[in-house]
């Protein structure tokens, strides 16, 4: 049997990279799965590629009226949620005094407020489901320092991550988060950065930068009933980097 057959996730961030790589094997695993992001393209082209089973919704994370729609439009087209991942995010890399104050407001928003609005806007359905697993995508920047505002929104992921495990363990509910450290992500390996990354990955442990799949197997395993016993932790996939 699938691992998640039968179950409805709703996977943000997902036209591509590590949330395309989600989806995918979330299909493969007999899920009914609910894409969404802001690239509308790339979005439909994989939910068109990955079938009936699949449906891309346009969202923007940072607004509970469009949680609201996407959480409605799952349970009309598949049915009560079992599974979120909150994917969704952006990057950061400038210094403290380079940052303005909208810059900062941006990434709280889409890294730690999208986390807290799609947490609250599931919870009800997974309640009408009998159970569910909330997968909140981190960093190893969640776990060490990095830059500000990355690694400020990374933190409190893996904080709101804990307090709603403990909240939602009354509901049969499991919360935890993933953190991975360099991922070969179309973002990642772009051109102007491809060299910087693989002399970077020298230093890892493992002398190399983790494929999406990598990333993937560890989110399917949180998916799934197979960690029934797990909430409110921190899972790393990182090459050994933080163990440094």
């Amino acid at each position: 049997m699938s691992r998640l057959e039968g179950k409805i996730a709703i996977i943000t961030g997902a036209a591509q990279g590590m949330g395309a790589s989600h989806a995918r094997r979330f299909i493969k695993e007999g899920a009914k799965v609910i894409l969404t992001d802001l690239n509308e393209e790339k979005g439909q082209a994989l939910a068109m590629e990955l079938g009936e089973n699949a449906l891309f919704i346009k969202q923007d994370v940072t607004k509970a009226e469009e949680w609201e729609s996407v959480i409605a439009v799952a349970e009309e087209k598949f049915g009560s949620v079992n599974i979120l991942v909150n994917n969704a995010g952006i990057t950061a890399a400038k210094s403290i005094l380079q940052t303005s104050e909208s810059d900062y407001r941006r990434i709280v928003d889409i890294n730690q407020v999208s986390v807290f609005l799609g947490i609250k806007a599931v919870i009800p359905s997974m309640q009408q489901a009998g159970s569910g697993s909330i997968i909140n995508i981190s960093s190893i920047n969640g776990i060490v320092g990095g830059a500000v505002g990355y690694t400020d929104t990374k933190f409190a992921v893996r904080g709101i991550t804990k307090a709603a495990a403990v909240e939602c363990s009354h509901y049969g509910i499991r919360v935890n988060s993933v953190h991975p450290g360099v991922i070969a992500t179309p973002m990642v390996v772009q051109e102007d950065t491809k060299a910087a990354v693989e002399e970077f990955s020298k230093q890892i442990p493992l002398k190399r930068v983790a494929q999406p799949e990598e990333v993937t197997n560890i989110v399917l395993y949180l998916a799934s009933d197979e960690s029934s016993y797990s909430t409110g932790s921190e899972f790393i996939v990182d090459g050994g980097l933080t163990a440094i």
